[in-house]
């Protein structure tokens, strides 16, 4: 007997620029499983209705993006502590006991770096930004025993509200100071879109962190943002954003297709399109 086809999706407004289509599908493939994940461009209005109706039409779950990740975890009949903590879910299981929702971009943002850094264990460090990535940054941090968080923001309140919602070892610097909280820390993120193709680089003098402190930008387009050119210049590691895409998309593909997938080379190099 033919086994049934499993169908997942990522939903988002926009949705084209998605790459999770391709990991998903490159897993698929990989490991001969009978299913399809496909965008789904819906808007913030239509949100709620689609959400109930995939179920029937036959989704097993389905990841959410940009504006739905905070709709998601309010519309969703169980959540995760995790999910709840961050104040927003990406991963959505179907269940008989209704819509299940998970945040699992702190697991990719920490799993990225370990993987690319072993050994690695934060103590202090360094985040730039202030938006929704970062709210699982945050949360993965201090998981993972970070005993000092230095946060700075172009908007200074979004800053303020965060580290009075995730409390200490939290401080905020202001952006102007963005260069100077460097100094000493292990660790240095950025979660803004400074980098991004089509966007101007984020404005930093590295020159006061060590050159033995990690620096991870969550931007993957490019993959060589000009804050990692200029870390790797003067010789710290420094880890891509991609990773952290591949590693939050492992959970759900388990849950939604049973099989747990492997996050490795030919991975990147399919969803790379190289």
């Amino acid at each position: 007997m033919t086994p049934p086809l499993r169908l997942a999706a990522v939903i988002g407004d926009p949705i084209a620029h998605s790459r999770s289509p391709k990991l998903h599908g490159h897993w698929l493939q990989r490991y001969e499983i009978p299913g399809h994940y496909v965008p789904l461009h819906i808007t913030a209005q239509d949100f709620p209705e689609a959400l109930h109706l995939l179920p029937r039409m036959g989704f097993v779950g389905a990841n959410v993006t940009i504006p739905h990740k905070l709709n998601a975890l309010a519309l969703a009949d169980h959540a995760t502590p995790l999910a709840r903590r961050i104040g927003a879910a990406n991963t959505l299981t179907f269940t008989n006991q209704g819509i299940e929702a998970d945040n699992t971009d702190a697991f990719g943002f920490a799993q990225n770096i370990a993987n690319a850094v072993p050994g690695w264990s934060p103590r202090r460090v360094s985040v730039i930004g202030a938006g929704g990535a970062n709210r699982a940054v945050l949360a993965a941090l201090l998981d993972l025993g970070t005993t000092e968080i230095r946060l700075t923001n172009r908007s200074p309140q979004r800053a303020l509200d965060l580290a009075a919602e995730f409390g200490a070892p939290i401080s905020v610097v202001s952006w102007s100071e963005r260069s100077d909280m460097l100094d000493g820390c292990d660790t240095l993120i950025n979660g803004t879109s400074l980098g991004m193709t089509g966007n101007p680089a984020l404005d930093i003098d590295l020159s006061r962190l060590p050159t033995d402190a990690v620096v991870n930008d969550l931007v993957y387009a490019p993959l060589e943002t000009p804050l990692l050119a200029q870390a790797r210049a003067r010789g710290n590691t420094c880890v891509d954003g991609l990773g952290m895409l591949l590693f939050q998309a492992a959970p759900g593909f388990e849950r939604w297709f049973g099989r747990k997938p492997t996050v490795d080379a030919t991975l990147r190099q399919a969803v790379l399109g190289t």
